[in-house]
């Protein structure tokens, strides 16, 4: 057990300079250098070429998953436990939110910015051990990632007003013109229910309004953007419709919103 947690951190050292750790004066250009989040020693010993990032050890973390997001290799997740949200990294793995999850080892950082996300974290820990999952198999991997695998379900009631203007849509609107809108732009605002971030060069978010129908799929729209908001935002964002988008690899979307930005 001993040479395994030994070997994570070692892979842990390995992984961080990529994620943006990096120590003071060995700053990437327009990459933010980590601060220690307390004092203390860091948990992982120095390999050459490789300045250890300084950090709080044995910050053992566990809760209910509120938000994930997947990017270059590794699972950001959001932890909430007795009305405190922690931000968690491992090596990529399935999860979803709503599942009970456990880290009985990490390393905790603060001020870490991730290069692949280009988002900055005040305070996350890196796990050293193995994600404990106590919510059992997510069933993640078996559906395809196309229309049918992103349907999210939610377990509250969502109702957005329909954003202003003459290009606005409803989600469930868009469905029914799809056609008549493919390849046009549009605008549509709603509740952001999950994102997987840095997946083909792109952030893949869900938005729901509360119009379209649950059984057959047209109340969840998939929007690619270069921007990443965060779960549980409500965003009003512009981009190009298309329909029939097939991608490759299983990613086939009935419909689609492209290069989408957010209005503010």
């Amino acid at each position: 057990m001993k040479q395994f947690l030994k070997s994570i951190s070692f892979a842990w050292l390995l992984v961080l300079p990529t994620l943006g750790v990096a120590a003071e004066g060995n700053v990437p250009t327009g990459i933010a250098a980590p601060q220690p989040a307390a004092s203390g020693p860091a948990s992982v010993a120095p390999a050459a070429g490789h300045p250890a990032p300084e950090g709080k050890g044995d910050g053992a973390v566990s809760g209910k998953i509120v938000e994930t997001m997947n990017s270059g290799g590794y699972t950001y997740i959001n932890l909430e436990s007795n009305g405190t949200k922690t931000w968690v990294a491992v090596p990529e793995t399935p999860v979803k939110v709503g599942q009970e999850v456990s880290c009985a080892s990490g390393t905790e950082m603060g001020n870490f910015t991730s290069k692949t996300l280009k988002r900055s974290f005040d305070r996350i820990v890196f796990c050293n051990t193995q994600l404990d999952k106590k919510g059992g198999d997510t069933g993640i991997g078996d559906k395809s990632p196309g229309s049918k695998g992103a349907i999210v379900g939610s377990a509250e009631t969502v109702k957005v007003e329909k954003a202003a203007g003459a290009n606005a849509y409803t989600v469930g609107d868009i469905y029914k013109n799809k056609a008549k809108l493919d390849r046009k732009k549009v605008v549509v605002r709603g509740k952001v229910v999950k994102v997987s971030g840095g997946i083909m060069g792109k952030n893949w978010i869900h938005l729901q309004d509360g119009s379209g129908s649950r059984k057959k799929g047209t109340h969840n729209l998939v929007i690619t953007s270069q921007e990443l908001p965060g779960v549980g935002d409500v965003v009003t964002m512009q981009g190009t419709l298309y329909k029939d988008k097939d991608f490759g690899s299983g990613y086939k979307y009935d419909v689609i919103m492209e290069e989408a930005t957010i209005q503010k």
